[in-house]
């Protein structure tokens, strides 16, 4: 036993073990160093350089792509209408080709009658009671108008 506690208190021993205590202090050093140098290395630092660049360079092409295929649904949807408007005229053009609806539309707007009938013209009570110069002109009859333009024509000729 004595042995042992004269090695346990040598000069040898104990410079043996402090250094062994050092190596531990230092290997564990530098773990820690190389654990927090390790979250970021060149290569991590490369692929973050790169996706930045990618999302850059990308990003406005992406917003050409957007903001092209809203002008196409805008442009598709002008489109729908302006063939359903052609469809509309081309109806109604058919409908003017009948001489039935011809006569329909012109004794409706122009107020015409056949020979040998009467026409009347219901004036509503109410309207009666403003004067002619308050009506629009696209309230009195056609002819109204036409009359009105013929006594202005020759209103300003005096």
């Amino acid at each position: 036993m004595a042995v042992k506690d004269r090695d346990r208190f040598s000069t040898a021993t104990r410079i043996k073990l402090l250094g062994e205590q050092t190596a531990a202090r230092v290997y564990r050093s530098q773990t820690k160093r190389q654990a927090r140098r390790s979250r970021l290395t060149g290569r991590a630092a490369l692929l973050v350089l790169v996706l930045c660049t990618l999302v850059v360079a990308l990003a406005y092409p992406i917003r050409q792509y957007v903001s092209q295929r809203a002008d196409i649904a805008e442009t598709e949807r002008e489109r729908d209408q302006a063939s359903r408007r052609v469809e509309q005229l081309r109806d109604l053009k058919a409908r003017w080709q009948d001489d039935a609806y011809a006569k329909q539309q012109i004794r409706q707007r122009l107020h015409y009658v056949m020979p040998g009938e009467t026409g009347y013209i219901v004036i509503d009570p109410d309207a009666a009671k403003q004067s002619r110069a308050d009506l629009g002109a696209a309230d009195r009859p056609w002819y109204a108008n036409v009359w009105d333009g013929v006594d202005k024509a020759d209103a300003a000729d005096q």
